[in-house]
């Protein structure tokens, strides 16, 4: 990571990775500002969480490193699977119907560009 990137993860979020990528396809390569505007009119539960990521990240650039809020762009930005919360719930005839809870790791990574 070079020395004007700020990073930001968000490790077992509870929204499907799938869903997850929807959103982030909508703010990749935006101004951060630009980015969390966006997200906050989104209806969708990811775009919530990726909100506060990127956040974070701003944060993270202004408060650790001294870097201007106005000039960060959204440069990589992902949504890798996490552990699923697999169990069974009983069904019809005496059957099990199998339910998967998926979550998902966000990482936001924030570039200065001048």
């Amino acid at each position: 990571m070079a020395a004007n990137q700020s990073r930001a993860v968000l490790r077992f979020a509870a929204v499907s990775p799938r869903k997850t990528r929807l959103v982030l396809d909508q703010v990749r390569g935006l101004q951060a500002d630009q980015a969390i505007a966006v997200l906050k009119f989104l209806p969708n539960k990811p775009a919530e969480v990726v909100r506060k990521t990127i956040a974070s990240a701003v944060a993270n650039a202004e408060e650790n490193l001294g870097l201007s809020r106005d000039d960060l762009y959204v440069t990589e930005i992902r949504a890798d699977e996490g552990p699923r919360r697999q169990w069974r719930r009983f069904g019809a005839r005496g059957r099990f119907k199998p339910i998967t809870r998926k979550t998902s790791h966000i990482t936001v990574i924030l570039t200065e560009k001048i």
